[in-house]
């Protein structure tokens, strides 16, 4: 009997620059033999159905589009990007029950194999939790350039050492 081909559940980050990388790397998977399941916020779905088309999101049988709540009310305008510090609150503490019960009923189905590992935007890292109580194996995915990523792992120091925000360039937030 064949083993079943491995399948992989990925979450973006719902914003800009987070949604796109994570679905190029869904879909070269795919083309090397995965089961995938993408999971986006319901905002960003629908987002993504209103932009390409009624039919873009269906995937092939072994490609599913699937979306959980962010936590936020919606927006006054439906093609506006969300308030991002907002979002990235809202995802932290609201999308771990949400992701936990699709993944439950994604394991329970007959319809895909088993899941092998979870892809998650390095922001989302609540998936981890759930990884870790189901025995799954999980890879953080950062979409930034490793330059990128070394700013956000230091950026404490920075502040503290006074090389950001530059001079004369700090809005009234900082």
């Amino acid at each position: 009997m064949a083993s079943p081909r491995p399948h992989a559940v990925v979450i973006p980050f719902p914003a800009q620059g987070h949604v796109t990388p994570l679905l190029h790397l869904a879909k070269v998977l795919h083309s090397r033999g995965f089961h995938i399941t993408y999971i986006n916020t319901i905002y960003n779905h629908q987002r993504l159905l209103r932009s390409r088309g009624a039919d873009s999101l269906n995937g092939s049988r072994d490609f599913h589009f699937e979306a959980i709540p962010d936590g936020l009310p919606p927006p006054e305008n439906d093609d506006v990007t969300q308030n991002i510090p907002e979002l990235c609150i809202s995802t932290r503490e609201n999308c771990l029950a949400p992701f936990r019960d699709l993944v439950m009923k994604i394991s329970m189905s007959m319809d895909a194999p088993p899941i092998s590992c979870f892809i998650a935007d390095g922001v989302m890292s609540f998936t981890l939790e759930v990884a870790k109580e189901m025995g799954i194996p999980e890879l953080l995915f950062w979409t930034t350039s490793a330059c990128g990523l070394m700013g956000y792992l230091h950026f404490f120091e920075l502040v503290e050492r006074g090389c950001t925000p530059l001079k004369g360039t700090c809005s009234p937030l900082c």
